[in-house]
Formats: structure tokens, C-alpha cells, sequence
């Protein structure tokens, strides 16, 4: 098959996949060596070009304000890979809202949704990391009502392009021009969910997307999110297929089970002890981690595509995306990923969620 032959049969797709990356600058596990921040904002680009060539549906990237991360405007970087792709979907992987103005996230977002015809996307978020508060002058205790007002705002100003708003955090708009309005009548809105049953309720209030999290573990135990989500949306008067749910996660494809898990090791575990800030992980730890019943989407095709299928058996969700460039990986072996994950986990997916 072509990839313009995928290109075709993968329009309007069922079931999506995408790529993200946070851009963190991991040293390299064996070498010790960090590539410079725009070295590693130039392989972003490049692997979502890949990805878009290999019929990947979405790529994210995400914020952070911190010096080991390349990335901390997200719209910027994705109106540059605007330029260099062709199909496939944008979208921040997240936008920290709470530490945001909305009016210019919105414009920002806009103005990529003209430059990309239509493919931008969002992904809201708490954010993981607290950097961004005292950056850009809020206090951290006022953490979720931040979010929950702010969230209320964008969704004013993606509905309105005259907006009269008032609120406890910013200063009030009195009919507002809203500028510019994007191609699409409204720019799709995900909410990111980590461990947080208010922000899965939040989600199906205002029906926006749930983008949900899950780095590992049984996702079993994430199940209650993803049914206090379509409660919240059912109670709020959103149709089922509003409902969309999709599912993040660290994941890597290889050739073989071995393949797979000798070449994202060593990459993990430096993730891992980096920045989960968890204790030294061994190799026979790291196997139980990505054993069948577990969430780390770790070996061959068959077996991610298994993972998924069961994922989707539990959660009923619409989109799955993977993040691979994590602890230093070279691009040679994020790209090999990428394809095999395109090529060959997607269409097995599919075709198995058609029978």
C-alpha cells in the first residue's frame, strides 16, 4: 500500500493515531551528551512530517518553562510544522490554560487553524509541572479554580466573536472583537486528564474532548475517569458522540518483543530516574512494566496492537497517542517507531474495530 493509498483510506478514520512530544532535553543515557534546544525542535519538525507522510492523524506537542524542555510556546512551533505537512491534525499536548491568558491562546490557535486549513486543535491542561506560576504571577493555591474560569472563558470566546466576560482572575471584556476566527466554526477543544476525577467531570460539562493519560500501570484502575466523564456529559445534555475519549501514553513499536524492549530501555529508564523521579529501574523490572495486562505500549506490533484493542474493550475511546522520543532517544529509532506504528499497528487496529 502506497502512502497516498493510506492517505485515502485513512480520511475521517474511526479510530485516530497520533504522536506527541513534551521536547524534553534528556542527556543521553550512554554518552551523557544533551542536543542543544534547537537541534531538538528541528527533529520535532521532522518527525511530524514523518508522521504526516506515514498517515499519522494527529501530532501534539507541549508546554513546559523550564530549560530542560525545548518547547514552551506551542503554537509557534506548530504553525512551523503548519508549513511543513500537509494533513495531518495539530494540536498542543497541552496548552497549561490556568497560567494563560484565553484570549491569546484562542488567537494563537486561530491563526494556526488559517495557516494549517483548518487542522488546529487543543489540549487544556492543569499542567503537570508548577513552573508556570510564579513565571507568569499566579499563586499556585488558586490551581483549579484557575482552570475552571479560564476554561469558562475560552469556550466564551470560541462560541462569541463579540465576547462580554467578567471573572475573579482577569480583567473584564466589554464587547470584545475576537480576531481572527478560524476556519473551523469552532476550534476542537480536549481537556487533558492525569488522576483528577474534577477535571474528567469538568471534560463532559462542557463537552469538550478527554484526552486521558496513562503513563503505565494497570488501566483498569483509570476506568472510574473515564465513566465519571461520560456521567458528567450525559448529566450536562451532551449526545454520546460528542463524548470523544482518547488515550495518551509512553509507547514504543519495534520489529520484535526483544527488538522493542532492548532499544526503549535504556532510553525509559533514564526518563524514568530524569523526570518521573522514581528510583534506578533494571531490566527485569522494566519487562514487568511492559507485561500484556499493563498500559506501557512497549514491543512488536502485534503486541501494541493488542494493548490497544484491550484499552479499547475497557475504555470505548475514539484516539490513541503514542509518545516515544523520551531520556535522549536518537530520531533514527523514533522515526523507525513512527512508521511502524503507522504502517502496520494502525490498519491492524482498524481493521480488527471494523470486525
Amino acid at each position: 500500500m502506497t502512502r497516498s493509498d493510506r492517505h485515502n483510506e485513512q480520511s475521517n478514520p474511526s479510530f485516530e493515531f497520533g504522536i506527541y512530544t513534551l521536547g524534553e532535553l534528556s542527556p543521553h543515557p550512554e554518552t551523557g551528551k544533551t542536543i542543544g534546544a534547537q537541534q531538538r525542535i528541528r527533529e520535532v519538525i521532522e518527525a511530524a512530517k514523518l508522521a504526516d507522510e506515514a498517515g499519522i492523524d494527529v501530532f501534539g506537542v507541549g508546554e513546559h518553562h523550564r530549560l530542560d524542555f525545548a518547547i514552551s510556546s506551542p503554537p509557534v512551533l506548530l504553525a512551523a510544522i503548519a508549513q511543513a505537512t500537509k494533513r495531518i491534525r495539530l494540536t498542543s499536548a497541552t496548552t497549561v490554560l490556568g497560567t494563560s491568558d484565553p484570549v491569546r491562546v484562542y488567537e494563537d490557535f486561530s491563526t494556526l487553524d488559517l495557516l494549517s486549513d483548518g487542522r488546529a486543535e487543543i489540549i487544556a491542561g492543569r499542567g503537570a509541572y508548577i513552573e508556570s506560576f510564579p513565571l507568569f504571577g499566579y499563586e499556585l493555591s488558586s490551581y483549579g479554580e484557575l482552570f475552571r474560569e479560564k476554561t469558562a472563558m475560552f469556550l466564551a470566546l470560541n462560541d462569541n466573536e463579540t465576547v462580554t466576560w467578567s471573572g475573579k482572575f482577569r480583567s473584564p471584556l466589554n464587547e470584545a472583537e475576537i480576531a481572527p476566527r478560524p476556519k473551523q466554526s469552532r476550534l476542537p477543544l480536549w481537556l487533558g486528564v492525569g488522576g483528577t476525577p474534577a477535571s474528567a467531570a469538568l471534560a463532559g460539562e462542557i463537552g469538550a474532548g478527554m484526552a486521558l493519560a496513562i503513563l503505565g500501570g494497570d488501566p483498569h484502575e483509570y476506568k472510574h475517569l473515564v465513566d465519571e466523564y461520560r456521567r458528567a456529559g450525559k448529566a450536562a445534555g451532551h449526545a454520546d458522540k460528542e463524548l470523544k475519549v482518547g488515550i495518551t501514553g509512553h509507547s514504543f513499536v519495534g520489529r520484535t518483543p526483544e527488538e522493542a524492549r532492548a532499544q526503549f530501555y535504556p532510553y525509559y529508564a533514564n526518563y524514568y530516574t530524569g523526570f518521573m523521579k522514581r528510583p534506578p529501574l533494571d531490566r527485569e523490572a522494566f519487562d514487568g512494566l511492559c507485561a500484556p495486562e499493563t498500559a506501557l505500549n512497549v514491543g512488536s506490533v502485534e503486541e501494541v496492537t493488542e494493548k490497544i484493542l484491550r484499552q479499547h474493550e475497557l475504555f470505548g475511546h475514539s484516539r490513541f497517542m503514542a509518545q516515544m522520543d523520551i531520556g535522549g532517544m536518537p530520531f533514527k529509532q523514533v522515526a523507525q517507531a513512527i512508521e511502524l506504528l503507522a504502517t502496520e499497528v494502525a490498519p491492524s487496529v482498524r481493521k480488527a474495530l471494523k470486525r
